[in-house]
């Protein structure tokens, strides 16, 4: 049986670079425009990961109790491995909420309240991509909700708590809301590409499942194109110093690789940390040229 210690290694793949991106990028973008508010980016961070590994454990909890984590070759889940119980785990995902909650309003009570409105529909939509009687998750819908939600909204999030005003940099807030988002959705599309076999015997019918293999590498790859396209735009907006944020090829082209190659199963695992830490160079580089420019 595998481990506690693995499910965090499995779950730190997904939760940090996804987390610390948006914030990287959409804090560097206010400070680009000289607005920048370290507190409020601590804040926004805090809501950013507390968020993730809500996810997280609400997915575990969801998909434990419809068996469909019975049959896993990716990392370990605890409900489905017996790590831990299902009512333990539910208990977690609420308490990470809460923890987004707390930090949600209080950037609200700065700023403006109608942010309320917009963190209980993250929370919303955080708990129904599995959970639910008709989680849309298995709809094939899941990338649609990563790149909105952990890519344009917590971007754009991200820059107008600290700098309270659309201005010259609301489209490159969008652009970069737009790449990291890519991204995102290049680590789920790497997972459900990876399940597709038990997926499809347990009727959760993602993306992946609906595309098939074939073209769910190829989209994968289209993905990662988009985040370059992404990254030339932001430049374009702000500062040419932003397109040091190409940097984040080099791994992503080498996860393109095992995923174009045809990598299956436990193979593909890799692609999950090699996406990951593109997602993070991506906004850590271009926001390191926004910083330079």
């Amino acid at each position: 049986m595998a481990t506690p210690a693995q499910w965090i290694a499995g779950a730190r793949l997904r939760t940090l670079p996804a987390a610390v991106a948006p914030v990287a990028i959409g804090s560097a973008i206010a400070a680009y425009a000289d607005e920048a508010v370290w507190w409020k980016a601590l804040l926004a961070l805090v809501v950013s990961l507390a968020l993730q590994v809500a996810v997280n454990y609400a997915n575990d909890y969801s998909d434990g109790i419809r068996g469909t984590d019975d049959e896993r070759v990716g990392p370990m889940r605890l409900v489905g491995s017996g790590a831990a119980t299902s009512a333990a785990v539910k208990r977690a995902a609420f308490l990470s909420f809460g923890v987004a909650g707390v930090a949600g309003l209080a950037l609200a009570a700065t700023t403006a309240w109608w942010l309320v409105a917009v963190g209980l529909v993250c929370v919303l939509a955080a708990w129904f991509y599995t959970g639910g009687s008709k989680p849309y998750g298995y709809l094939g819908l899941g990338e649609v909700m990563v790149f909105v939600f952990f890519g344009l909204v917590a971007v754009v999030g991200t820059t107008w708590v600290q700098t309270e005003d659309w201005g010259d940099i609301g489209w490159a807030s969008v652009a970069a809301g737009a790449g990291v988002g890519a991204l995102a959705c290049a680590i789920l599309v790497a997972n459900n590409l990876r399940d597709i076999p038990t997926d499809t015997v347990a009727g959760k019918m993602t993306l992946a499942v609906r595309l098939g293999d074939r073209r769910t590498r190829l989209f994968y790859a289209a993905l990662v194109l988009a985040s370059a396209l992404a990254v030339v735009v932001l430049a374009a907006l702000t500062t040419w110093w932003a397109l040091l944020g190409l940097a984040f090829l080099v791994p992503a082209v080498a996860a393109a690789r095992i995923v174009l190659g045809g990598a299956q199963g436990p193979a593909l695992i890799p692609v999950l940390q090699q996406t990951g830490i593109a997602e993070l160079g991506w906004a850590v580089f271009a926001g390191l040229g926004l910083l330079i420019g």
